[in-house]
């Protein structure tokens, strides 16, 4: 009787799982964007987006929740409803955040279900033509010969570019002074100026200052060369054995979202990320349109959590 009974209630939850998939989405979903409108993170969300209602006959409602390097946006999730019909774009401070705040409203670890990763963005190491390095072995032979007299730039503390920045320094055993910026463009406008001497920020960012020859590029974040410069070597090929960061996009849902509806949607992204238009778009930002296993972006996350965690204990940085 036992047995009849288990299996009537798995028979019951199979039928409900099947009809909840195919019946997913019969209303609007939420796409958080942590961040305001027009940033990376925004461009790739909405680009997606329109792919999705497409295809899944539902608007896809984006919604602009930026502050505190993320945090409302991905404690608004955390919160949400496992149903599906809430969802987000997070990005590579999700994993940094925990290191340098000592109370965060979120468990990147615990709080959600990966669906897959997006896309990733090199970074790209700047120095101001004043700088006599042409290379990356040049710039940290500089270093070294002066501990703490070139200053770097960055988007701000906990920024992907400071932390890739502190782990440059970590790995080449070299000593720059920080300098953080409210974003991105402070930081380069002072670049130009000789203000700072050294940066790492998105490659698309860097392509028309090089170009012009007023910043000299010595390499890049990534696995491999970019496409919008390939004559830059990577910073690994240049001369820091083993050095790779990429800034990254993903999408995550609160967890407990039933994993038919992760699955479900992380087909429909994927197949918008093959998409010439979609690749396209997203290229023109510098970024590169990658899709991945539900299981395989939450291996990612994990990984960037214990790396940025040993980052900044080796960088003395106390969270705050």
């Amino acid at each position: 009787m036992i047995i009849r009974l288990v299996a009537l209630t798995w028979a019951l939850l199979y039928a409900a799982a099947s009809i909840a998939q195919s019946s997913y989405p019969s209303r609007p979903v939420r796409f958080i964007v942590p961040s305001s409108s027009g940033g990376g993170t925004d461009i790739i969300t909405r680009a997606i987006a329109v792919k999705l209602a497409e295809r899944l006959g539902q608007p896809f409602v984006i919604e602009n929740r930026p502050g505190a390097t993320g945090i409302i946006g991905y404690e608004m999730l955390a919160k949400a409803d496992a149903d599906g019909y809430t969802i987000l774009t997070a990005a590579s401070p999700i994993t940094i955040n925990p290191v340098l705040y000592k109370k965060v409203p979120y468990d990147v670890l615990k709080d959600y279900a990966p669906i897959t990763l997006l896309a990733t963005v090199p970074n790209i190491l700047l120095v101001h033509p004043s700088v006599p390095a042409q290379s990356v072995k040049e710039l940290i032979a500089l270093a070294k010969a002066q501990p703490g007299h070139f200053h770097y730039a960055s988007a701000g503390l906990g920024s992907s570019p400071h932390m890739s920045m502190e782990l440059l320094k970590s790995m080449a055993g070299i000593d720059l002074a920080h300098v953080p910026y409210k974003g991105t463009g402070p930081g380069l406008i002072d670049l130009l100026a000789g203000r700072v001497a050294v940066m790492l920020t998105n490659v698309l960012s860097a392509v028309p200052h090089v170009k012009s020859g007023k910043l000299r590029a010595l390499g890049v974040s990534g696995t491999r060369r970019s496409s919008v410069m390939p004559e830059v070597p990577t910073i690994a090929e240049a001369g820091v054995a083993g050095y790779e960061v990429m800034q990254w996009y993903g999408v995550l849902a609160p967890a407990g979202t039933p994993r038919e509806i992760v699955l479900r949607l992380q087909a429909e992204i994927v197949r918008a990320l093959e998409l010439p238009d979609v690749k396209e778009r997203l290229a023109t930002d510098g970024a590169e349109a990658v899709g991945s296993t539900p299981e395989a972006f939450g291996v990612l996350i994990r990984s960037e959590v214990t790396r940025w965690a040993a980052v900044a204990k080796n960088a003395g940085i106390q969270p705050e």
